[in-house]
């Protein structure tokens, strides 16, 4: 079980901290609601936990065949929605340093569809993954 620390520094702004590490992560509510946007939003790290998720899991997923995806990136493009303010859509483009052969491109997809942050939100959350081979 990992525990984490999260502290309300006041002016819509927080800290969280990873027990185990030490690791901090500072939030601020963003400009459409109120904040500054001076650093990730509490929706933003959603959207960058599902991102980073997916990066870690294909690795995973191809590692063992001695495939490295190193240096793969991925641009994250969020949209809100009203009434209840929420994330409604997470749009991810994944752009792979170097084209991979039919196989590989097959696990790297199913395993991106896989990874538990992808399997926590809800189906009501439109996420639309791309895949981007050089």
């Amino acid at each position: 079980m990992n525990k984490f620390e999260i502290k309300y520094q006041g002016n819509l702004r927080t800290t969280a901290t990873h027990l185990d590490s030490g690791s901090v992560i500072n939030t601020d509510a963003p400009k459409d609601n109120h904040g500054l946007g001076a650093a990730f939003s509490p929706t933003d790290m959603v959207c960058s936990a599902l991102a980073s998720c997916i990066l870690t899991i294909m690795a995973i997923a191809v590692e063992k065949n001695g495939i490295s995806i190193q240096g793969t990136k991925a641009m994250v493009e969020k949209t809100m929605g009203n009434n209840p303010r929420r994330i409604s859509k997470i749009e991810i483009h994944i752009t792979f340093p170097i084209d991979y052969d039919s196989k590989t491109k097959t696990i790297l997809e199913r395993a991106a569809h896989n990874c538990p942050v992808h399997h926590t939100l809800s189906n009501e959350v439109e996420k639309n993954i791309n895949f981007i081979y050089s």
